[in-house]
């Protein structure tokens, strides 16, 4: 088993990485000096696929909207105890989530990480599942749907997603529905499990105050191996136009929030990770509290102060948002949509681009002194497909005009959405 030292050139940072014989990937930062440990044991199964087959079938399988989440919640218990209950005693804060492309499980500590290293391993790799337990976990998951259509942060977001998206299941909240988590079985859930917890479909992560062999010690004991069984995900066809220009919906807020989703073509790997940097630099560049377009906003009370910009793409989908709180929302998108072909025509600030740029490196920096933000890189870079240190090599070689040229390519205001609650 070989030990591989990754190297980010740019700033001397290095994690080991291991293929492990059980199939697991495993990414180990040793960060010499910290006190704190944090680790993840995440699949690449999230909300967006429900749809797969695997070597052994002919055809694809299609489950119902939210098992990831419910698969999730479920596996924490076992048959004698939850596994809070087992890291209580070693005094790590635990947790786990589900998002729209994986799923992973982690801790925190400063002390004992290897005894709840060998928690996280045994409870993610033994499920246990009854039809009683599922009966129960049906009505909780329920009542958190519910939750959820009852927050308007929550609901901007979907309907806006509903109103760009034909068939990609990022249009369906995580969680499912309450008629698709009816359908849940026991039978379902292990199929489930079994298709997507597949060492190889996983990777595991640590960073802070850990030494690598210690961890593969560790994980030579504990790892089940398993045959690779050549998971296929797959979405229905996805056309390039939005479904809807406006979704608007009235529920208890005091003023109007909105979401303006601008849909562009999915891209994956590095080329992806790329796009996703540049369409971030050129949309802070619009949006940022010193940007022109900003201060002219907040002088017409269109804004406030929770104005912002975000890239939000994953497996088969790419969208850009601009979000916030507007007394008229739609007049603030033909100020935005007005500043975007301004800028497409005569440019973006290149001062302002200068310093958004560096700012952003910055951050990263910082980032790698975090262990926490340090475990995150690590695992998005292999849910995302590309090496750990890819994304500041990418802001490290941007150049303006690969910014602009993004910009002008993907920022296309005949394909968007707005989503207003009232």
């Amino acid at each position: 088993m070989e030990i591989q030292e990754i190297l980010c050139s740019q700033t001397g940072d290095k994690c080991n990485y291991i293929k492990h014989p059980s199939g697991l990937d495993i990414y180990i930062c040793e960060m010499n000096g910290f006190s704190t440990t944090e680790a993840l044991f995440g699949t690449k199964y999230g909300s967006i696929n429900t749809m797969f087959k695997t070597k052994a079938d002919k055809e694809y399988t299609v489950v119902p909207e939210g098992i990831a989440h419910f698969l999730e919640h479920k596996l924490f218990e076992n048959e004698d105890c939850d596994a809070f209950a087992q890291y209580a005693k070693t005094g790590a804060n635990a947790n786990a989530y589900t998002s729209f492309d994986r799923t992973c499980y982690l801790y925190s500590c400063s002390d004992n990480y290897l005894e709840s290293l060998k928690i996280l391993l045994n409870f993610v790799q033994n499920p246990y599942f009854t039809q009683e337990t599922v009966d129960k976990e049906q009505g909780i998951i329920g009542q958190e749907i519910k939750m959820c259509n009852d927050n308007p942060g929550w609901k901007v977001l979907f309907n806006m997603l509903q109103g760009m998206y034909h068939s990609h299941p990022v249009r369906i909240d995580i969680a499912g529905t309450i008629e698709s988590i009816a359908k849940i079985d026991a039978e379902l859930l292990y199929k489930c499990y079994n298709t997507f917890y597949n060492l190889h479909n996983m990777v595991l992560v640590l960073a802070g105050n850990v030494r690598t062999d210690d961890v593969l010690s560790v994980a030579d004991e504990l790892l089940k191996p398993c045959e690779n069984i050549e998971l296929e995900t797959v979405f229905q066809e996805e056309p390039y136009e939005i479904v809807k220009s406006e979704v608007t919906e009235h529920l208890p807020v005091g003023s109007p929030i909105f979401n303006i989703g601008i849909k562009c073509r999915p891209l994956s790997g590095y080329q992806r990770l790329k796009a996703n940097m540049e369409c971030y630099i050129a949309g802070s560049v619009i949006s940022d509290p010193s940007a022109p377009l900003y201060k002219r906003l907040i002088d017409e009370g269109l804004i406030n102060s929770t104005f912002g910009f975000e890239v939000f793409d994953g497996d088969g989908f790419f969208t850009l948002i601009f979000s916030g709180e507007s007394s008229d929302p739609k007049l603030l998108l033909s100020r935005l949509t007005d500043e975007i072909e301004r800028v497409k025509a005569e440019g973006l600030d290149k001062s302002l681009y200068d310093s958004i740029k560096k700012s952003t490196y910055g951050g990263m920096i910082m980032e790698s002194n975090n262990a926490e933000a340090v475990a995150g890189n690590l695992i998005s870079a292999f849910m995302s497909g590309v090496e750990p240190y890819d994304s500041i090599k990418v802001l490290s070689e941007m150049t303006y005009d690969d910014v602009q040229k993004t910009l002008n390519e993907r920022f296309d205001i005949n394909n968007l959405t707005l989503s207003v609650i009232e």
